[in-house]
Order: structure tokens, then sequence, then C-alpha cells
């Protein structure tokens, strides 16, 4: 299969122009609202933004998860750039990654409309 990008025009008669839209770029979009609408990683993301940082251990503690479980979870919040980490010798901090949080916000937005 080859690894380019499928882009289908569609034609918009009220706005009287062409939408281009590229499935690559779609399907990275889907992969990560599937990541943040999860109960067990809105819970975790609203610990983060109250407490603005915390390692796996703090995180899993608090959520009375396994910590298999917490780490499999952060790792798909971490692939869809959601959350930033920051280690500090040999803790790992998990911190929110606003500014990932705000273009996803944006695109709800525009997908609402």
């Amino acid at each position: 299969m080859k690894n380019e990008s499928q882009i289908l025009e569609l034609s918009n008669p009220e706005a009287d122009k062409k939408i281009k839209l590229d499935y690559s770029v779609l399907k990275k979009a889907v992969l990560t609202l599937r990541a943040v609408n999860h109960p067990l990683r809105k819970e975790m993301m609203a610990l983060l933004e109250e407490k603005k940082k915390m390692t796996v251990t703090e995180l899993y503690v608090k959520l009375r998860i396994e910590q298999s479980v917490a780490s499999q979870h952060l790792a798909i919040l971490r692939r869809a750039d959601v959350l930033k980490t920051h280690r500090d010798g040999k803790f790992i901090y998990y911190s929110i990654n606003a500014a990932r949080v705000d273009e996803i916000a944006d695109l709800i937005k525009q997908l609402a409309q």
C-alpha cells in the first residue's frame, strides 16, 4: 500500500470554493479525538489540570488503578501530543500540553459549526 496522502476535493456552493480534505490529516485528528474522549483519560487530564504536574505513581494511586493501566493510558495521551513529560532525576512528570489542547478545542469548534 502506498504511503501517499489521499485528498478529496469537495465543492462548497455556499462559500463558492472547493474544500480539500486530506485523509491522513483527518485520520490523525480522529485518533487524537479518540485519545481524549475516554473516561479514564479525561479523569487523568482533569487531575493534571488541577495539579499541573504529576508522576505516574501519583496518578495511579489517586485514580486507584494499576500502574500498567495508568502507563498505557498516559502513553496514548503522549502519542496524541496532549501530554508533555519532564524528567527530574529518576522521576518523570506529566503535564498538559496546553497548546495542543487549544488546537483540539479549535478543531472541535470548527467541526461543530
